[in-house]
């Protein structure tokens, strides 16, 4: 069976589609980084588990947890929830494999 090679010179659609990734990912990671650390510290829950039954889930206070660690506040992320340790580093893993792979298809990484 022939393996089959993706195409190194994307098509006009796909071609938006990874120049949207990369640029997309920068800009989200910068405008991340440029706000506060506490920008999502009061904000209200969107959880359903919290808004519904009010409980808290396994997953209640990541965003903040990711927050405060993006920005090196450590032990502020491990009081909102302790799985930031997990999430984060995974998160960071599959984005930078999506961007790596959208920044070959267009050409802009040789290896």
């Amino acid at each position: 069976m022939a393996t089959t090679l993706r195409n190194s010179n994307p098509t006009q659609p796909h071609r938006w589609r990874a120049q949207a990734v990369v640029v997309g990912s920068a800009l989200v990671w910068l405008t991340l980084l440029l706000l506060p650390a506490d920008f999502l510290d009061h904000t209200k829950s969107i959880c359903l588990s919290r808004v519904l039954l009010d409980q808290e889930c396994p997953g209640c206070g990541m965003g903040r947890a990711c927050m405060h660690a993006i920005h090196l506040q450590w032990r502020t992320a491990w009081g909102f929830n302790h799985l930031f340790v997990l999430v984060l580093p995974m998160l960071a893993f599959l984005w930078a494999k999506e961007v790596l792979t959208s920044a070959r298809r267009l050409g802009w990484i040789g290896f």
